[in-house]
């Protein structure tokens, strides 16, 4: 069958065309604290604004195939880094005035990288930084509103599934797990009941073999764990309310 050609009856000509982005919220945890990774953009519109990485999806490529395209080139992150993000598809935002140059319709994704290199900028990007998550200034077109939704999803996917060990390297402590919770849920957490929680969750985290690790802080060396088989918490492990660490 040709593909090319329009079913008898169809005009493609009554509908107004339209370009379709692929926009990332990428997070990181970074010295205790949540990060975001920006672009500042070096053209018009909003140069010289910070913004998530991303751009338009080319017509013989997919919306995911362009995200990690464009996340390559906006940022200098190597291929393998890109490759090996696991990338989230978060919603459409397809407002009719949220772009000045024409109908734009995005597709937004949300990636989580446990220990990421430095960004530089390339592409139509002036330069890529981290950013500390809640230190931002208002972000180009409607990248506020994606990056809020992003992190709302990510914290809501840590009470019921196994995502929080993303954000760590392949062998962890507890208190590495917690701090993950902590950071980007906005909470302090009881360590001895967060502990206990985790380790009789069944499949969340596996010991790993060998000696403890010494950690920056005073007492014992703390056992290491890694990721487990499991991919959802059952019970799932809620948000505290009222102790929060702003």
């Amino acid at each position: 069958m040709n593909r090319s050609r329009a079913p008898e009856g169809y005009d493609p000509s009554a509908f107004e065309p339209f370009a379709v982005t692929a926009d990332l919220a990428v997070f990181t945890v970074r010295e205790e604290r949540l990060h975001v990774l920006l672009v500042e953009r070096g053209q018009e519109p909003y140069a010289r604004t910070w913004a998530l990485p991303g751009g338009f999806v080319l017509p013989r490529e997919s919306a995911e195939r362009a995200a990690r395209r464009e996340l390559a080139e906006e940022t200098g992150l190597s291929a393998d880094t890109v490759a090996g993000l696991h990338l989230e598809q978060l919603r459409t935002y397809s407002e009719p005035d949220r772009d000045p140059r024409m109908r734009v319709v995005s597709v937004a994704y949300t990636a989580l990288v446990p220990d990421p290199p430095e960004p530089r900028g390339g592409g139509d990007a002036a330069r890529a930084r981290w950013m500390p998550y809640g230190t931002l200034g208002p972000l180009a077109f409607d990248h506020d509103r994606i990056l809020a939704d992003a992190h709302d999803r990510i914290g809501a996917k840590l009470e019921y599934s196994c995502l929080a060990t993303a954000f760590c390297p392949p062998e962890f402590t507890i208190g590495e797990l917690r701090q993950v919770y902590e950071t980007v849920w906005g909470v302090e957490l009881d360590r001895p009941n967060f502990r206990r929680k985790v380790l009789a969750t069944p499949g969340f985290v596996r010991a790993v073999e060998g000696p403890p690790r010494l950690t920056g802080g005073r007492g014992k060396p703390a056992a290491l764990y890694r990721a487990g088989e499991a991919t959802a918490l059952h019970p799932p492990l809620l948000r505290p309310e009222g102790r929060s660490t702003s």
